[in-house]
């Protein structure tokens, strides 16, 4: 429910979600410099420790969590738009169940010791901001109509091309282009930062 293969479509379905109608089209380029900006932060925080190794190893930071970003930022908004034929407590209830599942998928990253919890806190931090941020922008601002037909089928179509259990190669993807950009023979870890 974090990984970049099933929440990257995710982020592309909400912005045609917005786009289809003209009067929303507005609400569909803010959630893409939105949610292009807060990204952008994450990979820039991975880059700078894989091929540079800045972190911090008193709070054992490697960069922002990008599942638990990518989920605060997405889940919300998608649980949002799905309510937006209702009125505006079920639209925040559903916002705040999105949250809530972030959450649980941060608790995800640190029980699996995939992140620390600086880095896991900083996700949230990062999506949370993103998903605020758009949702205050779009709170008195025309609603898409989304027929619930159309979101099940749009929400069950990243699952096709993501096979079950097995995570996107983004993480793969991120260590190639650091040691490439930074002229270096390999990423740095997390063991790096702490043997410095």
């Amino acid at each position: 429910m974090g990984d970049s293969g099933l929440l990257l479509p995710c982020a592309a379905l909400i912005a045609i979600w917005l786009g289809v109608a003209p009067r929303t089209r507005n609400g569909a380029m803010r959630w893409v410099i939105i949610f292009g900006l807060g990204s952008s932060i994450v990979l820039a925080s991975k880059l700078a420790f894989l091929g540079w190794g800045i972190g911090s190893a008193r709070l054992d930071f490697t960069g922002v969590s990008g599942h638990t970003m990518l989920a605060t930022s997405i889940w919300p908004v998608a649980f949002w738009l799905m309510a937006s034929r209702w009125g505006h407590a079920p639209r925040v209830a559903f916002a705040i169940t999105g949250w809530m599942l972030a959450f649980l998928i941060g608790i995800s990253r640190l029980v699996l010791e995939a992140h620390s919890i600086s880095e896991v806190l900083a996700g949230y931090v990062m999506g949370g901001i993103v998903s605020v941020t758009f949702l205050a922008i779009q709170h008195n601002r025309p609603h898409p109509k989304l027929r619930w037909p159309w979101i099940a089928v749009s929400l069950v179509l990243p699952l096709v091309f993501v096979p079950i259990g097995a995570p996107a190669p983004t993480q793969d993807l991120i260590e190639r282009i650091a040691v490439r950009v930074a002229h270096i023979e390999r990423p740095f870890t997390r063991d790096d930062l702490h043997r410095r």
